[in-house]
């Protein structure tokens, strides 16, 4: 069978769903594999979805603005059609729209299906009161840019549900003006504040209401409890400032470092580390590598390094889940990109089976591929471990945050010429050495000081004995 499906991806581990938000190839376009052929949107990340096969896009089965569930397909491509045979091929003809409106009055069997708390319940009933406004009062066929300002989360909708919140009351963040978990929790954050402003003030701090049948409070709970109350405090503009919202990189990348900082203990730790070594094989190389048309940076030197390091580490490499530990059994490596503006994270994928040289490929093609917002879903999750490097842009040393779902980061600072003192033979002298301060922000409920201290050590130690052979 020539004809394959485009499913709704998986975004990340809570991600239930997506919304398509723009479908850049239409039925009957040819399409390359890994072009991108859709855009969606979710509540962590906007991405572009590429074709998992080359052939002709012949059936679009969700529209621009609706929401589905993860895995639900949204298109299909024939393999072995020609570009422009679709209306005579497989797939039909588009439907007219009054029979797609006639299509979605009808009520189909309800599905099955799980939403980002877990909890199952029929999709379709989740989406009846979407389908309901789902036209104008005059009859007139909704925006792709409507319908996304009236689809939103499960959660989301959930937590309207619990709350008697109209979402179109609530002002949205998100693309077309989609109501986000924030959106909704700001508004009900400045709701609760309205009658209290009136009141005579309380000190007493507010009551959380206690969990259904009186049990322990559950997971989602817990979760909408402690991470979806991110608060941002506003403050007066003065005469002169610019006042400027928040793209959405930067908004999802304040609510995650405010949630990351919350919920890990953070503990940050230094070490001085001289790259000489390391600088003269790189030079030494160099030549060979361009040859090659390589380019090996001192971030691929110490992303190497790292990924054999980590191994004695698993802690570092691993993760707090409730009240268990996970110790990841691959080494991804997150290596954060200056986007300028804005900051991505796109992760090399078991790199302690790379080479040097391979990893440097590597690198570079995510790095490249992110500044022209071209990765792909999977490339920027599943990160154990992070670098950054503030360096390269001459600071001296940074604290970074540990992202969400790891236990440690490490910031590499500039490498620049210093004095120090050097042993030779039991005499002291003043050298001049190329140096670089590193630190290790770690999660103090799984990494102690004493095990940061030792991997540090031992990333000072590789790094500082390079092996030759490796380049």
């Amino acid at each position: 069978m020539p004809k394959i499906e485009v499913p709704m991806p998986q975004m990340g581990e809570s991600i239930a769903e997506g919304t398509v938000s723009r479908w850049l190839k239409q039925p009957g376009d040819a399409v390359e594999r890994d072009e991108p052929i859709l855009e969606i949107s979710t509540d962590k990340v906007d991405a572009e979805i590429p074709a998992p096969a080359a052939g002709t896009l012949v059936d679009i089965q969700v529209q621009e603005g609706e929401t589905v569930e993860v895995g639900t397909v949204v298109a299909f491509i024939d393999t072995e059609a020609k570009a422009g045979a679709a209306a005579g091929g497989g797939a039909a003809p588009a439907a007219p729209k009054e029979e797609e409106a006639a299509e979605q009055e009808e009520a189909p069997a309800p599905e099955t299906g799980v939403d980002a708390a877990g909890d199952a319940e029929p999709v379709e009933s989740r989406r009846e009161p979407a389908r309901q406004s789902a036209s104008a009062g005059n009859g007139a066929e909704e925006s792709a840019d409507e319908r996304l300002r009236r689809r939103s989360t499960p959660l989301v909708r959930r937590i309207a549900e619990e709350h008697d919140v109209d979402l179109t009351e609530v002002e949205g963040s998100g693309r077309a003006g989609r109501v986000t978990k924030q959106d909704i929790m700001s508004f009900l954050d400045q709701r609760e504040k309205a009658p209290a402003e009136k009141a005579a003030p309380s000190r007493a701090p507010a009551r959380q209401p206690a969990p259904a049948g009186g049990g322990a409070m559950g997971a989602d709970q817990l979760w909408d409890l402690f991470y979806g109350k991110v608060q941002h405090p506003e403050f007066p503009a003065r005469e002169g400032d610019d006042v400027k919202p928040m793209d959405r990189i930067r908004k999802l990348t304040a609510d995650h470092m405010v949630l990351a900082k919350r919920v890990a203990p953070h503990v940050h730790s230094f070490i001085e580390i001289d790259f000489t070594r390391v600088d003269r094989i790189r030079r030494k190389n160099k030549p060979k590598w361009e040859q090659q048309g390589n380019k090996v940076s001192y971030t691929a030197f110490v992303a190497w390094s790292v990924a054999k390091v980590l191994p004695e580490f698993p802690m570092v490499n691993g993760t707090v889940s409730g009240d268990n530990l996970i110790l990841r059994g691959s080494i991804n490596i997150g290596i954060a990109v200056d986007l300028n503006p804005g900051l991505i994270v796109p992760v090399v994928r078991d790199a302690d089976d790379l080479t040097l040289v391979g990893l440097a490929k590597r690198i570079g093609d995510l790095a490249g591929r992110a500044r022209d917002r071209k990765l792909k879903p999977d490339e920027i999750q599943g990160a154990s471990f992070s670098i950054t490097n503030p360096g390269v842009l001459g600071t001296y040393v940074g604290m970074p945050i540990i992202p969400e779902g790891t236990s440690a980061i490490l910031g590499t600072g500039s490498i620049e010429k210093r004095p120090v003192v050097v042993e030779a033979d039991g005499v002291d002298s003043i050298a001049i050495r190329l140096r670089s301060m590193f630190s290790l922000g770690y999660d103090h409920r799984i990494v102690d000081g004493a095990d940061a201290a030792r991997f540090l050590a031992r990333l000072k130690e590789v790094l500082e004995t390079f092996p030759e052979e490796v380049a």
